[in-house]
């Protein structure tokens, strides 16, 4: 049987200056300036730091090739990547801009990053296809584990573990992959919903800003159950879908639901059922009216739909809720929404897809938060979500499998790919490898980002 085996007559020298490992980074950074990155950094970053706006760039640039902490930004120092990319700084000069952060310049990077995504949707239409019919907003908020005693503002918070939380808020079409509309870093032991209204509403306000002309739908799981998130959604005329807690007036308002109500749906796709640990394939659906927040003053009730989904229990016992609950178990939300009953369902549990982003970014940037300083932190990841709006745009660009391709793939596809420069009559070529298998999609990519800008109709 063949093996694949390394050969035995290689001999490793480093000493060719023309060669670039990330070769990807020209069409890429190409299309983030001709979307704004670099005018908008100019315009709204007041740090008191010296070219701040050439050092944001560089920090986006080296989250894009893969960097999860500041040495890792190095790699855009290596061969001829000084003769592709102008303005490069060392990591200690971009960590010491980092801890130069206040609370005030992490506003600003969000703000660049908010205004950044309207340009790359103008620039690339595809990246939120459909969103003059149905948008989805998802919040949630995930805690990133940190070790050591001198990170500032580290806590034990839900999970158990010691860390900082993210929250942020996912920008998605029936036809597209999630974008960032907004992120801010907190305290590790903050609660989930706090600040989810401000949170919502920017969020809200960027996805009209990218295009996003048709019904929002604002998503979350129980941990937003409150009067500030649906609030939020209300007030900027979206629709909202939240998970209900199972407290007595949502069990009261469940087992007023006449049984002839409830009907069957089975699932193409088996969904996991976490309280059960294991995969449904079918379930049951109805639903009733219910009156939630009925302990705030009168005109901060909300009347609205409460829609249930009931599985059967493998082992059904005595749960002390009575025969209703001992043989089904009930997942309910609350929605505002004209959808139908099955399709009401089915989008709420798409709210899932926010998972993919945080798994997306603890796979990237946020494998570590590099500073012991807590603005530094919030800068470190205000610019990923910037390295991740231009990743998932370079991929819609490319089109074809990238579209919806993880930021892991396309850095491996399209970012990541080795090259050798040439120079000649003050031109540059990138020579690339051949049989690269993503040929086509790079291609198609550097195409876009090195075109002008569409029209506008």
């Amino acid at each position: 049987m063949s093996q694949v085996k390394a050969s035995h007559t290689v001999t490793p020298v480093f000493d060719d200056p023309n060669l670039v490992s990330a070769a990807g980074l020209v069409p890429v950074m190409r299309l983030a300036e001709t979307a704004g990155l670099h005018e908008l950094l100019d315009r709204h970053l007041s740090v008191d730091s010296p070219n701040p706006a050439v050092k944001s760039a560089s920090i986006v640039a080296g989250l894009l090739a893969g960097a999860d902490s500041i040495d890792d930004l190095d790699l855009l120092r290596h061969g001829a990547m000084e003769k592709v990319f102008g303005g490069v700084r060392a990591p200690s000069t971009l960590g010491t801009y980092l801890r130069s952060f206040t609370h005030g310049h992490v506003q600003q990077v969000d703000a660049v990053a908010a205004r950044l995504l309207a340009g790359l949707t103008a620039r690339v239409p595809g990246l939120l296809a459909g969103a003059d019919r149905m948008v989805f907003v998802d919040v949630d908020d995930t805690i990133r584990e940190v070790h050591g005693y001198s990170k500032q503002a580290a806590a034990f918070g839900y999970s158990g573990v010691r860390g900082l939380n993210t929250q942020l808020a996912a920008v998605s079409t029936p036809a597209t992959a999630p974008v960032i509309a907004a992120a801010g870093l907190r305290r590790g032991n903050t609660a989930s919903h706090t600040g989810c209204g401000r949170l919502l509403t920017q969020a809200i306000g960027t996805a009209r800003t990218a295009g996003a002309s048709g019904q929002i739908l604002a998503r979350a799981d129980s941990a937003y159950f409150c009067h500030a998130f649906v609030g939020a959604a209300q007030k900027a005329g979206a629709w909202f879908s939240v998970t209900a807690r199972m407290n007595p007036q949502i069990r009261a308002a469940i087992t007023s639901i006449d049984e002839a109500a409830w009907v069957p749906i089975e699932y193409p796709d088996a969904v996991w059922d976490e309280d059960e640990r294991r995969w449904v394939s079918d379930a049951e659906v109805a639903e009733t009216e219910v009156t939630i927040f009925t302990s705030r003053r009168m005109r901060e009730h909300v009347t609205c739909r409460l829609v249930v989904r009931r599985v059967k229990r493998l082992n059904p016992a005595d749960t002390g809720q009575g025969e209703l609950f001992t043989t089904h178990r009930h997942h309910a939300f609350v929605t505002n929404s004209t959808l139908t009953l099955v399709e009401a369902d089915a989008r709420h549990r798409d709210h899932a897809i926010v998972e993919q982003v945080i798994a997306e970014l603890k796979d990237g940037p946020l494998a570590h938060l590099p500073s012991g300083r807590y603005a530094a932190n919030a800068a470190w990841l205000a610019h990923a979500v910037v390295a991740f709006n231009l990743a998932r745009a370079a991929g819609v660009a490319a089109s074809g499998r990238h579209a919806r391709a993880r930021w892991a793939t396309l850095r491996t596809h399209l970012i990541n790919i080795p090259a050798r420069i040439a120079s000649s009559g003050r031109r540059l070529t990138l020579h690339l490898p051949t049989h690269w298998p993503w040929e086509s999609a790079w291609r198609t990519l550097f195409a876009a980002a090195t075109s002008p800008p569409p029209v506008a109709s």
